[in-house]
């Protein structure tokens, strides 16, 4: 067998890098956009390389005084903390009583239940706005935190049952089966055996359940109006007007969206993978 030519790998390589540099650098400059003026960004030509870079638009998007940037950043960020935490729990709650169903158990209409699950994640979300407007306007759920933790979690459900289903069908029942002759009831087996080997699993849904609500900026636009139920993706309108776009203070705002998600990325990355590859094979 031939060897592959040098001139070939650094090929590869060298696409490679600029395949990864070109979908970072819209990333990167974003948070250099943070640091610059908003007088800078705006030129014409345009300037390239920034003669000063400051935090000011970091002091402003927190400063609650009139003419200062008066954006309630802080209030935005509990409404997103609270509502995507909360449709995270909810749907790794049901989505785990789904997945394990699926997975463990036989049931008439089975294959068609789990097939309209699957349907209804291809669905777009931003497809859904207005008659989910006005089924929210007539029970009185518009601008609520609950009315979008309900979305968040019918959009989040129906992934986080095949990603689990996959996953606990990679856990031999007979363990299961094993701890119940040893006198565990099926909710003591469950708690005790396989929740801990499916925790992988659990934690690469958690992380993308809360990703998704965290970043959803469509249905929460239509959803909310005041500052009690606003998202920081939805909080980003507050830098445009009629006439003018604060690109500084809209990036700054964007660089605290981003930071939580990459850190949480980063930190479970090895668990995310691990779950991922165990929970898309079925044995």
């Amino acid at each position: 067998m031939n060897a592959e030519p040098v001139w070939i790998k650094w090929l590869r390589r060298l696409l490679t890098v600029l395949a990864v540099l070109f979908i970072v650098a819209p990333g990167f400059w974003v948070i250099y956009a943070a640091f610059r003026p908003n007088v800078e960004i705006m030129a014409k030509p345009p300037v390239w390389i920034s003669q000063q870079l400051t935090v000011q638009s970091f002091k402003n998007i927190f400063s609650s005084e009139p003419g200062q940037g008066g954006v309630p950043v802080g209030r935005y960020f509990v409404n997103s903390i609270v509502i995507s935490s909360a449709s995270t729990f909810l749907a790794m709650l049901f989505g785990m009583a789904g997945g394990y169903a699926f997975s463990r158990y036989q049931f008439k209409g089975k294959n068609a239940l789990f097939l309209g699950l699957m349907l209804c994640r291809t669905v777009p979300g931003v497809a859904l706005s207005l008659p989910l407007f006005i089924l929210f306007a007539r029970t009185g759920l518009i601008d609520t935190h609950f009315g979008l933790i309900l979305i968040y979690l019918a959009l989040n459900l129906p992934f986080s049952i095949w990603l689990l289903d996959g996953f606990f069908s990679q856990i031999p029942s007979d363990l299961r089966q094993a701890a119940e002759i040893d006198g565990c009831s099926a909710w003591q087996a469950f708690w005790r055996i396989e929740f801990p080997l499916a925790i992988p699993g659990i934690a690469s849904s958690a992380i993308f359940a809360f990703l998704t609500s965290w970043n959803e900026f469509a249905l929460a636009s239509q959803l909310t109006r005041s500052v009690n139920s606003k998202t920081l993706p939805v909080g980003l309108l507050d830098f445009s007007s009629e006439f003018t776009l604060d690109w500084t203070g809209m990036s700054a705002m964007a660089v605290v969206i981003i930071v939580p998600a990459l850190l949480m990325t980063f930190v479970i990355q090895r668990r995310l993978v691990s779950g991922l590859i165990a929970g898309g094979v079925k044995g």
